[in-house]
């Protein structure tokens, strides 16, 4: 597997997140994700994980947020990749980005329905925390959970 880094805009970015938004509209019954969506304006890392003849594995992306903190969208693994360690190697990527770029601190917005997420969240150090930003006061988000990890 590698992990490169391509544009939001990029065929295969759309294609996983469409993909990954489908699932969530599913598994959430038609209901549309709070927040405002991820754009190629507001987003400044985009990774995706390839296999060794390049088929996409997955993908996630950072927004920036001011004040050194970033927020994780659009983690997803294709589901035949699943339980291979894709979003794990993706996570560490997007740490990884974040550090480069001076960011301290990221943050991340999921549904309790994502019980895989939420393992894969809270076993990398992320913790539990209120709303932020532009999910404060969202009726959309009132299920949702929220985390954030300070990154070493």
């Amino acid at each position: 597997m590698r992990i490169e880094e391509v544009a939001w805009d990029d065929p295969v970015v759309q294609q996983l997140a469409g993909d990954q938004q489908a699932e969530l509209i599913e598994l959430y019954g038609g209901k549309t994700e709070p927040g405002r969506p991820p754009s190629a304006a507001d987003i400044s890392v985009v990774l995706v994980a390839r296999d060794d003849d390049g088929a996409p594995l997955g993908c996630g992306a950072l927004r920036a947020l001011g004040d050194g903190a970033a927020e994780l969208k659009r983690m997803y693994v294709v589901p035949a990749a699943r339980g291979r360690g894709v979003s794990r190697a993706v996570l560490a990527g997007l740490e990884e980005a974040a550090r480069s770029r001076g960011w301290t601190t990221l943050r991340l917005e999921t549904g309790p329905r994502q019980s895989a997420a939420i393992g894969l969240y809270e076993s990398g150090g992320y913790r539990p925390i209120a709303a932020f930003g532009g999910y404060a006061g969202d009726p959309k988000a009132v299920s949702s959970l929220f985390f954030e990890r300070a990154l070493p």
